[in-house]
């Protein structure tokens, strides 16, 4: 997984310039998934569906800050129930649930506390990427043991560069951002991630493994290390994607997201020229890793009996719609990469397609029980097994439809709407033909994807689309009523259980 990387900035999704010839080779021996979206533009309970299979709605972890409740069960617990153990490379976004461990009493460093604190990861090495790393990364000591004298190296070499005048300049200012940082190629980021997750490879040897490498580029401070800050110009970027008409009679939502720092910065021409090229960088940097990671499979003769799936977390504005970060409603954010290489004679008649049905980040932990002959706790999952789509089966009543949602109650836009924070909720579905979002009491949000595919022309608030958006609002009510939220027993035992009132000694109702 990479953190904040767009599904159109890869080479085999048709990018002119960038070069990812690790991952397009990755696309030609499995599947290339054109139409994957995520369930939230936020990393953390985009990240919490991708680990439970269930939506945010369902999960509960809406935003960055919120913890997985300990009720839930992620992918890691699930596998261990079979007997196989999850390990971690890099970031989860995971926060513990303190409050339920409390009340369980299962606070104290047992192994069952220390496993629902990282979400059911064995940690090899964890590290977030959005400030420095804490005890939970060996990245500080590794930096340190390299050369990099400071109490901080991440601060002042990771995301530090050198001015022209000779002074050292922070990578949080994004104007630096052509500048290479101060740490070398070979001990950045995602050198070291990469060289984690190498060495657990090699240490597992042939036996078998389930491993979440999990990179925090090309997320912010964009920040590259030499050769790649300068590999890319911006005349080798996308063309912004933006309008005028985006900013008349803006909904109210996307007008205050416009103000936040962020925004107001990726407005400037000259910060997206100054931040697209490092970013391409960087996207580079993470496919010539992952050569090196499939180099080390190869020579440990597993490549060709490893299942491997690539994605991201979501995307990112970069300047498209006026916007930067991510978080709202638009394609640039909500759908990813994904390419799933299924190693099992069954997919050789996929390989190297490219599938345009409408899949999501809740269908990652069924595709991975399923490819394991792992039970599946289907009270609980809410996404569906890639593993037809993979292995050539057309199944009649797969989804034409894609949900998300966003909880942007912790943001400044909360504040400058004057917003209580339980009315901070927003609800979409995309379909092939149309973008819908419900806002609870604010108004609609609607894009007519067939004639207006750059989402440029909102019409959440024309009277020609009334029926097109009730249509869609009574659908989206159906898959919210829809959700697994009976998670304790499952569906088998319920209909064992069915009219056996009499069995168990309890005769009502008799005449």
């Amino acid at each position: 997984m990479a953190d904040q990387l767009r599904w159109d900035h890869l080479g085999c999704a048709g990018h002119p310039c960038l070069k990812t010839p690790n991952l397009d080779a990755l696309a030609a021996r499995g599947v290339r998934f054109a139409n994957a979206f995520v369930n939230s533009g936020v990393c953390g309970p985009s990240r919490m569906s991708y680990y439970t299979g269930r939506y945010p709605i369902s999960h509960g972890a809406t935003w960055n800050r919120v913890p997985l409740s300990v009720g839930e069960v992620t992918l890691g617990e699930m596998l261990r129930g079979a007997g196989h153990r999850l390990a971690l490379a890099g970031k989860t976004h995971v926060m513990p649930d303190r409050q339920g461990l409390a009340r369980l009493q299962l606070e104290g460093g047992s192994e069952l506390a220390t496993l629902l604190e990282r979400g059911g990861f064995e940690e090899i090495d964890r590290y977030d990427g959005h400030h420095t790393p804490g005890d939970e990364s060996g990245y500080p000591a590794y930096l340190r043991a390299h050369g990099y004298d400071s109490a901080d190296p991440w601060s002042d070499f990771v995301i530090s560069a050198v001015d022209a005048e000779g002074s050292v300049v922070s990578g949080w200012h994004m104007r630096h951002c052509h500048l290479p940082a101060r740490v070398r190629e070979a001990h950045s980021e995602t050198a070291y991630m990469t060289d984690q997750a190498i060495g657990f490879v090699q240490r597992m040897g042939r036996q078998p493994w389930v491993l979440h490498l999990s990179y925090v580029k090309p997320h912010w401070p964009y920040m590259a290390p030499a050769p790649y800050h300068a590999m890319y110009t911006a005349d080798q970027c996308l063309p912004v994607v933006r309008s005028a008409a985006e900013r008349e009679a803006e909904h109210p939502v996307l007008a205050a997201y416009r103000q936040q720092e962020e925004s107001v910065s990726f407005q400037r021409d000259d910060c997206i020229r100054t931040v697209r090229p490092a970013y391409q960088g960087l996207i580079t940097q993470l496919d010539d890793h992952l050569g090196r990671l499939f180099d080390a499979l190869a020579a440990q003769d597993v490549l060709d009996d490893t299942l491997v799936i690539f994605t991201a977390d979501h995307g990112d504005y970069l300047g498209d719609h006026w916007l930067g970060e991510k978080e709202l409603f638009h394609d640039t954010v909500q759908k990813v990469p994904l390419i799933v290489a299924d190693p099992r004679a069954a997919a050789d008649a996929t390989r190297g397609t490219v599938d345009p049905r409408f899949v999501e980040s809740v269908d990652i932990v069924p595709t991975i029980l399923d490819a394991m002959q792992v039970t599946q706790p289907a009270q609980r999952l809410e996404g569906r097994s890639l593993q037809p789509l993979l292995h050539g089966e057309h199944p009649a009543d797969w989804r034409d439809m894609a949900y998300s949602e966003l909880d942007y109650s912790y943001r400044q836009a909360r504040l400058t709407l004057g917003r209580p924070v339980d009315r901070c909720r927003a609800f979409s579905l995309r379909t092939a033909r149309w973008r819908y979002v419900y806002w609870l009491d604010l108004p609609e949000q609607l894009y007519d994807l067939q004639a207006d595919p750059d989402e440029f022309h909102d019409l959440g608030r024309d009277l020609a689309t009334a029926d097109v958006r009730a249509q869609l609002r009574d659908r989206l009510l159906a898959f919210l009523a829809a959700r697994r939220h009976r998670t304790t027993v499952s569906d088998a035992q319920v209909a064992a259980a069915t009219a056996g009132h009499k069995r168990a000694g309890v005769f009502y109702g008799q005449w």
